[in-house]
């Protein structure tokens, strides 16, 4: 065995009730040394109280002939998955490779799915108009599925960039609801219906699959179509599809970044609240 494979992952299990209350990772006789602890942590404790009673903790090797390296992910895998009944304190390297406790129920950005930058058209004519998207905090697509799918496949979380056809981009903002009907969709506790809208039509086909899907955003920075940001032959990116990947537009995130005086990796880490 080298001296690079001969770490091994370990547990301490409670003789009592056969729990297991303690992973770790070590070479030689790392493993006992948590016997002669004489702190005050969870383990240490445990041990203690086990000791009282005449027993000692049960200690068997998981995995065996590791570089030190697969040892902490093997320690970290195992830690995750029993973390409220052990007694470690630290959450092992590797912590922001796994998903939170608790979230299987969710699905998490770069987990479940990757959150990306996606140009988005605003599309106006009859059923919509950027200043009802500007002041009542949506985007929409609809008319039709062949529109609506491309905006209900936004998730929360993801970065949207709305383009004004003939002006340019004109607001720059974060999913903070996936895409529902028209009829259904929410500002501030009220439905659309309930307030003086530019696009009168905008329940158009609202009772069947064409009519209007609206995915509430949270902006970040928005323009009135006079001030829309834009250069000329310039090479930015311009699409007539709802909606397009900006991921690998270098040059047209750079323009876009310092047209509205933002980061957009800043944008993608910070923290949404999930409806």
């Amino acid at each position: 065995m080298t001296e690079e494979s001969e770490y091994y992952v370990y547990v301490y299990i409670d003789p009592r009730n056969y729990e297991e209350f303690y992973y770790g990772k070590g070479k030689g006789d790392r493993k006992e040394a948590h016997l002669f602890d004489e702190g005050d942590s969870e383990k240490s404790k445990r041990i203690k109280d086990i000791k009282n009673e005449g027993l000692n903790p049960i200690i068997r090797v998981i995995a065996k002939g590791l570089s030190e390296s697969d040892a902490f992910l093997i320690e970290k895998t195992l830690i995750w998955k029993l973390g409220r009944t052990l007694t470690n304190k630290s959450s092992g390297h590797f912590a922001e490779k796994f998903r939170p406790h608790n979230t299987f129920h969710v699905s998490l950005p770069l987990f479940d799915y990757k959150n990306g930058v996606y140009y988005v058209n605003v599309g106006e004519g009859s059923t919509r108009c950027w200043e009802d998207c500007q002041k009542y905090c949506f985007i929409s697509a609809g008319q039709g599925k062949k529109w609506s799918d491309q905006i209900k496949s936004l998730e929360i979380g993801d970065v949207v960039v709305a383009y004004l056809k003939k002006h340019g981009f004109v607001g720059i903002g974060r999913v903070k609801e996936k895409a529902v009907p028209v009829l259904d969709f929410r500002f501030n506790g009220g439905l659309l219906s309930d307030f003086e809208l530019k696009s009168k039509e905008i329940f158009k086909n609202c009772k069947n699959e064409n009519g209007e899907f609206l995915v509430k955003i949270d902006w970040i920075k928005t323009v009135d179509r006079r001030r829309a940001r834009f250069q000329r032959n310039a090479g930015l990116f311009t699409t007539q599809l709802v909606k397009a990947s900006l991921d690998k537009q270098i040059k047209t995130l750079e323009f876009l970044e310092q047209g509205f005086g933002l980061k957009f990796s800043d944008i993608l880490l910070k923290d949404i609240k999930r409806s």
